[in-house]
């Protein structure tokens, strides 16, 4: 058994976690660049946690200038073993409606204007997203998502565009009839990905705040309405993420899904051939097998 520790990354809409105790905002140094921004720590119920805004406090940062790497790399040296991602989204079914929470399994990635993994020339590694969130995380983070009044959705793939602009409605269409996505969002992509070469576990709730274009009784994104939808929406992200320390407990055993071993078989660089500086520059992500 190790300790738990619980992280949070928030989207538009929820940026700090109510609660906690010996709240503080610390600043951590990550090789990867700067952090969105500090990072809340304290207890709830008992369990460690941080919190982070994706896009800094003001929403400073675009989906695209967020500095993902740097991000999980902070949390990763605050411990953090379970992640849990919210994140405004679109949505591409009629019974998935604004206000709903999907607990996102998949993904289809079509981002191209970000760094997506820690790992590259002098230190090479290959992880396997087939299954890119954890089951089990999801599965208790359902349950916690209970104790809040949003109508929750179990699975659902969940579309990562480049951004910022919404969709064209032939995108929308295509992702929808063709390609038979759920939601569509801007930020989960490259976070699960670099979540996974982490060895955290990771469980994203995608809180649905339109329709996208596609919905001929609904039109174009309209700004206004997903941001009073937003409003509803981190209310009740904020009781799901009050509810989930009680149900994790403030120790963790291996994860089932083996998230916490996803670096055991990765590394393909010889030892005699690994960059020393990229060893240095991975003592967190990878000091296990390094």
């Amino acid at each position: 058994m190790t300790e738990r520790v619980i992280g949070v990354i928030g989207g538009s809409g929820v940026y700090e976690i109510d609660g906690l105790e010996g709240a503080k905002w610390v600043e951590v140094n990550s090789p990867f660049g700067t952090p969105s921004d500090a990072i809340l720590t304290g207890r709830l119920s008992g369990v460690s946690m941080a919190f982070l805004p994706r896009h800094g406090r003001g929403h400073v940062h675009s989906p695209t200038t967020v500095p993902y790497r740097a991000n999980i790399d902070a949390l990763k040296r605050l411990g953090v073993t379970d992640l849990i991602s919210v994140s405004a989204c679109g949505s591409f079914r009629e019974d998935l409606a604004p206000g709903d929470f999907v607990l996102v399994d998949q993904f289809i990635d079509r981002t191209f204007a970000r760094d997506k993994s820690f790992f590259g020339t002098g230190l090479v590694a290959h992880v396997s997203v087939a299954h890119p969130t954890c089951a089990d995380l999801s599965a208790k983070l359902a349950k916690a998502a209970s104790a809040s009044s949003a109508r929750l959705h179990q699975g659902g793939t969940y579309l990562a565009m480049e951004g910022p602009q919404f969709s064209t409605l032939a995108e929308s269409l295509m992702y929808r009839n063709e390609w038979k996505a759920d939601v569509i969002g801007m930020t989960n992509m490259p976070e699960a990905k670099l979540a996974r070469e982490a060895e955290m576990c990771y469980a994203p709730i995608a809180m649905i705040t339109d329709y996208d274009s596609w919905h001929a009784d609904h039109g174009a994104v309209d700004i206004t309405e997903i941001i009073k939808t937003l409003t509803g929406n981190a209310e009740n992200a904020r009781k799901t993420i009050a509810a989930l320390p009680a149900l994790l407990g403030p120790e963790r055993a291996p994860c089932p899904c083996g998230c916490d071993r996803a670096l055991d078989h990765a590394i393909m660089t010889a030892p005699d051939k690994r960059d020393p500086d990229m060893v240095a520059k991975l003592d967190a992500i990878a000091g296990r097998v390094l």
